[in-house]
């Protein structure tokens, strides 16, 4: 599968030519570039929606008692001059007690999780990646549903730097989340 195709426009990107991308496109402008991406595959839409049940504890209107977080799919944030649209992120409620009345997040999460395809590998841990450092998300998840691997990144004061990594099956204690035990498994289920 080719990478995540540029469009060429020969000036940095405005949000205004996002909002000319097709509907059925994933449109990022990364580094003054605007990228386009199709909708996930099924390995990918499938990690990433059962990443999203397993994480439920903690985006939980705080019936749990522990750490409150928002946890949302597909947000769109607005950082710098940076259109990005992770699969997943969350902000702890304590730095984010309301959702904003935009349709965007200005406000850099706390995590983000990036689940890889062959399409978009390369963004995800280039231009993706050097902007979550550069706003200091605390933790990233970069999660290859082909490989069945979850490699966590923290912000060590400086950038994202590798933390630890989790292959294959076993449940999983990952931070931020280290409450809760993944059922990795269920992530690379397909069938």
């Amino acid at each position: 599968m080719p990478d995540m195709p540029v469009v060429p426009l020969g000036r940095p990107a405005s949000y205004a030519d996002l909002l000319e991308v097709p509907e059925h496109l994933v449109a990022e402008i990364l580094e003054g570039e605007l990228y386009t991406s199709p909708r996930p595959a099924p390995r990918h839409a499938q990690a990433h929606s059962a990443l999203m049940r397993l994480l439920g504890p903690v985006d939980d209107f705080g019936r749990s008692g522990g750490e409150r977080w928002w946890i949302l799919t597909e947000p769109e944030l607005h950082l710098g001059n940076d259109v990005l649209v992770p699969d997943l992120a969350g902000w702890r409620r304590s730095r984010l007690p309301r959702l904003p009345e935009t349709a965007y997040f200005p406000l850099a999460p706390d995590w983000v999780c990036e689940v890889i395809s062959p399409s978009t590998a390369a963004i995800d841990r280039g231009q993706k990646l050097r902007i979550y450092s550069r706003e200091r998300v605390a933790h990233l998840w970069i999660v290859d549903a082909l490989a069945r691997r979850i490699e966590v990144l923290h912000h060590d004061g400086e950038r994202l730097v590798p933390l630890t990594s989790h292959d294959g099956d076993a449940p999983a204690t990952l931070p931020p989340f280290e409450a809760i035990a993944l059922e990795t498994a269920l992530l690379w289920q397909v069938e």
